[in-house]
């Protein structure tokens, strides 16, 4: 896989030789066990695998490069380039100005932008509508595009099933960036419709056994669907695509039960279904995959805690909390500045969109273990400094140098 030229401020030396160890003793990623840190009074077992993947650092790489390419211009990134405060804040140190917030509110008019104003696309992509908009002004709206090749991925496969006649679902959340850029391209070719989760999925499939009003739908699914979207017509043939962040399981879950519906109401033989469900197969990213897995992995081995770093809107992010919480006290933390002390944490409840004060999160015991990982767009750096402030509250920072040369 291409290597990048990433910032040396987002690299980890411990990280780095932890890693390179793995996939060493590991190269088809056969092995999903996490890597024992052992500090004695602390254990830290870290996943398989977690931090940077492909698209953040193709985009990372890009934005950089546009930056340093281009001093004196006026650099604008349509929004967040990826989840990740560390890196935004980076950019925006660097002069770079965002065009909208994560919901997609303007921040700045379009009328202030001219043609010779460079802009960045987030790896998330954009929408087709804002591309036309761009290209109005005089800007080739591609021309600085961090887009995750395996965001474009979904969009081909919904391209691809959309020549053939099928209807896309995409599981998605609906106000995520991706998922509205997803939903842009998708609906350009075929009706599409969002379902943010498998309650939706439940609701929709009423619709396509005809058991709700049809003139329902469109209250229901508001804002979800796209223009002209006829439910009596367009949930006869359909496929699942979906955002590539969201959970596995999940997915897979909606895809199985939107094709379980199609198959009862029109009383499908196993060899017809494909006639009316296509086989989008998975479109998550393969980093996605690795770190859910890793973290299934993870929580195979006892622990008294587990510990996820990354951005609060990171979606990925979110969904590696999820899998941690059905079995341990998680704590979700941007970055080492949020362990206030051995006995004080600030975190975010993702559910409740809310950082909370906890007090007690590292138990009193002879041995801590806890449970270790980070969203794929969260440096190594970020990861390391969790690590190293951990071991603060136990007055053994200085065996982190130690640790790495073990791996190296």
């Amino acid at each position: 896989m291409k290597t990048f030229n990433v910032p040396i401020i987002y690299r980890s030396p411990l990280i780095s030789a932890i890693k390179q160890y793995r996939k060493q003793q590991d190269r088809m990623k056969k092995d999903f066990s996490p890597t024992l840190l052992d500090f004695g009074p602390v254990r830290i077992l870290l996943a398989r695998h977690f931090g940077f993947c492909y698209g953040v650092e193709n985009a990372i790489e890009i934005a950089f490069k546009t930056i340093e390419e281009n001093e004196g211009k006026r650099i604008f990134l349509l929004s967040e380039m990826i989840h990740n405060p560390q890196v935004n804040s980076d950019l925006l140190s660097r002069g770079v100005r965002f065009l909208m917030d994560t919901g997609g509110r303007q921040l700045i008019p379009w009328e202030e932008l001219n043609a010779d104003d460079i802009v960045i696309i987030p790896a998330f992509g954009t929408t087709l509508e804002i591309e036309s908009r761009l290209q109005a002004i005089g800007i080739t709206p591609l021309q600085y595009n961090t887009t995750c090749p395996f965001v474009e991925r979904v969009w081909n496969k919904a391209e691809q099933i959309a020549a053939r006649g099928y209807t896309v679902i995409v599981h998605g959340k609906p106000k995520h960036e991706e998922t509205r850029a997803t939903f842009s391209h998708s609906r350009f070719h075929t009706p599409t419709v969002v379902v943010k989760d498998m309650e939706e999925t439940h609701r929709l499939a009423d619709y396509i056994h005809g058991r709700k009003p049809a003139e329902q739908f469109y209250e229901e699914f508001k804002g979800q669907y796209s223009e002209g979207f006829d439910v009596t017509r367009h949930l006869e043939k359909v496929g699942v695509v979906n955002q590539t962040t969201m959970l596995a399981s999940e997915t897979q879950a909606i895809a199985d039960y939107v094709k379980q519906a199609i198959r009862e109401k029109y009383q499908l033989a196993d060899q017809e279904v494909a006639a009316r469900f296509a086989d989008t197969r998975d479109t998550l990213c393969y980093a996605t995959n690795d770190n859910q897995t890793a973290v299934t992995g993870m929580l195979d081995v006892e622990a008294d805690l587990a510990i996820v770093v990354g951005g609060y809107n990171s979606s990925n992010t979110s969904h590696l909390v999820e899998l941690c919480e059905e079995k341990l006290p998680t704590y979700f933390v941007s970055s080492e500045e949020k362990l206030l002390s051995r006995n004080e944490i600030l975190h975010w409840d993702f559910h409740h969109h809310q950082e909370l004060h906890t007090s007690g999160f590292l138990p009193e015991k002879e041995v801590v273990t806890l449970l270790l990982t980070s969203g794929a767009s969260c440096p190594d750096a970020v990861v390391e400094g969790v690590i190293r402030k951990l071991l603060s509250f136990y007055g053994l920072e200085e065996k982190v140098e130690e640790k790495a040369a073990a791996f190296n």
